[in-house]
């Protein structure tokens, strides 16, 4: 068939590669110049499968009430008018009952250490460097409280095949020694040794790039206007060019790896499709001391700020704001984020030169992502992954491409249909 697939950011460029090993003739059509330039661009760069977690829990829900108020919250909800928003927050609320998070809990797993295992047979079979590190994921605490907590939720995850082992707090610092000269004391952690660290957007260039030469055509600097349903199906998406000028593409199926950005196509063919951004920060340092700075990809509980070691630069991310479409940069939080890289590596980073980088995390109620057909019958979602798209893309895109093709993925999982 003839396949085309809106986005090239990791799920998108994960989703072609895969419809084109399965033989399909495949166009992505991309609005900005390159792949991998919106939420791939600059994450926290961790493959993550420890913490495939849902936030819709009563846990979190808690946590979200005493910080309300508070301009430093880890995850922060800024009301809008706009009842896409609110309709969310309902859906996130349901989700948070105890039997709504064990069975979102148990997908996200499924669906992240199969993405794992994919990307590693990637890695292996295409040769592709993007500064990957396989040293593990280490948490570490300061809160009694949270790491009481960190132990329940360590064991849940051990349940489900996760090995998420919970550590002392020597047992922290000889894991990763650079942390000797946080300012606060570390009273203990939890330490994932399969999980791994690594750049998003040199892996999804690349993987481009293979595409390319496998026969994908990719259509930069296109955008898609609309998409056209007729007796059932999507007769034409209607692009445009770079030009300027209007184009038609017709395919045999369509798949949106848009983002946060999917809702824009799905709400005038009368589809649900409750995927709202959550913006998340990220701050990139030189290093000034490579032996002073980390080399196990880090979770700060605390401040929910991960730290991965990519080549010569530490990139630190984090925190989440549920308001609109904005990647304006909070001064506040960016300079929180500094403030806390100074804390945990005084010496180690060029604080006089730091690239600050927001993103549209493309986010549902109960962090399940979207993956699979809709009732319009040659359209397919790929969509919906939060801030576990590194973590799921490259295993999205491989299901994605088995339902498309007529296949029974390799995973139990709930797909659209």
């Amino acid at each position: 068939m003839k396949i085309a697939v809106f986005g090239a950011g990791i799920i998108g460029v994960s989703s072609a590669w895969w419809l084109a090993r399965a033989g399909h003739e495949v166009e992505v059509i991309e609005r900005r110049p390159g792949a991998a330039l919106e939420t791939s661009r600059a994450n926290g760069g961790q493959i993550s499968v420890c913490y495939a977690e849902p936030w819709a829990s009563a846990h979190t829900l808690r946590k979200v009430l005493r910080w309300i108020g508070r301009s430093d919250a880890p995850l922060r909800v800024s009301p809008r008018l706009d009842p896409r928003q609110w309709l969310w927050c309902a859906r996130f609320l349901n989700e948070c009952r105890g039997s709504r998070f064990t069975a979102n809990l148990r997908a996200m797993v499924t669906l992240a250490q199969y993405s794992r295992a994919t990307l590693r047979e990637l890695r292996s079979d295409l040769g592709i460097e993007y500064d990957h590190l396989e040293r593990g994921i280490l948490a570490f605490y300061r809160d009694p409280r949270e790491f009481e907590h960190a132990r329940a939720s360590a064991a849940q995850m051990r349940e489900l095949g996760v090995e998420r082992r919970i550590v002392d707090a020597a047992e922290v610092l000889r894991i990763e020694p650079a942390l000797a000269a946080a300012r606060d004391p570390i009273i203990g952690g939890d330490f994932t040794a399969d999980d791994e660290s690594g750049d998003v957007h040199l892996f999804t260039r690349a993987l481009a790039e293979r595409a390319r030469a496998a026969g994908v055509v990719f259509r930069y600097g296109t955008r898609v206007n609309r998409l056209v349903p007729v007796d059932g199906r999507v007769s034409v998406a209607e692009l445009i060019e770079p030009d300027g000028y209007f184009r038609p593409l017709q395919a045999d199926a369509y798949v949106l790896a848009l983002g946060s950005f999917t809702p824009e196509l799905t709400a005038p063919l009368g589809l649900s499709c409750p995927v709202w951004p959550a913006k998340g920060y990220s701050a990139t340092f030189r290093l000034k001391d490579p032996e002073a700075a980390p080399m196990v990809s880090l979770v700060d509980q605390e401040g929910k700020i991960v730290f991965s070691r990519l080549g010569d630069q530490l990139r630190m991310a984090g925190t989440a704001e549920i308001g609109g479409y904005s990647r304006a940069l909070d001064t506040g939080r960016c300079n929180r984020l500094v403030e806390r890289a100074r804390a945990l590596f005084p010496s180690a980073l060029d604080f006089a030169n730091v690239q600050f980088w927001s993103g549209l995390r493309p986010t549902t109620p109960s962090n399940v992502p979207l993956i699979g057909r809709t009732r319009i019958r040659n359209l397919y979602l790929n969509t919906g992954h939060g801030s576990l798209g590194w973590t799921m893309g490259a295993g999205s895109g491989r299901v994605l491409a088995d339902l498309v093709s007529g296949r029974t993925p390799d995973i139990d999982f709930p797909f659209l249909d």
